[in-house]
């Protein structure tokens, strides 16, 4: 795929994700993707797997919003924010693909927190 390919396909893959369309939020992976949750110590295997573990999430998302995409060739990260209950998370996804199709997908989670004020005299607040 080309890159041009590969971003529409993840641009399309980020607004079904925002709006809840788990068949179209899932067409982007592998039968057997892998899936990765590092922080929590879990792999989901298998797009099945995957999708019904994210269908049964108790919330849906109240907000969504992609900062940036970058990748080259098979190897493409996505940064954005996620909030379930007003509380936002950020993220940064890793997926590797093969033959146009995600093949591994690692997730990490961070929640945002309060900026010391002793370092506010070097730092510029971002949104």
């Amino acid at each position: 795929m080309s890159k041009e390919e590969i971003r529409r396909v993840l641009d399309a893959h980020w607004h079904a994700s925002a709006v809840g369309d788990l068949d179209a939020e899932h067409a982007i992976y592998d039968d057997d993707a892998i899936c990765d949750y590092p922080q929590s110590g879990e792999r989901i295997l298998g797009r099945r797997n995957l999708q019904a573990l994210r269908g049964h999430h108790p919330d849906k998302p109240s907000g969504f919003d992609v900062r940036r995409i970058q990748g080259e060739g098979d190897l493409w990260i996505t940064e954005y924010t996620i909030a379930y209950t007003g509380r936002p998370s950020c993220v940064v996804s890793i997926m590797e693909f093969r033959g146009g199709k995600v093949i591994h997908e690692t997730q990490y989670f961070a929640d945002p927190f309060e900026a010391p004020a002793w370092r506010s005299q070097w730092v510029t607040p971002i949104a």
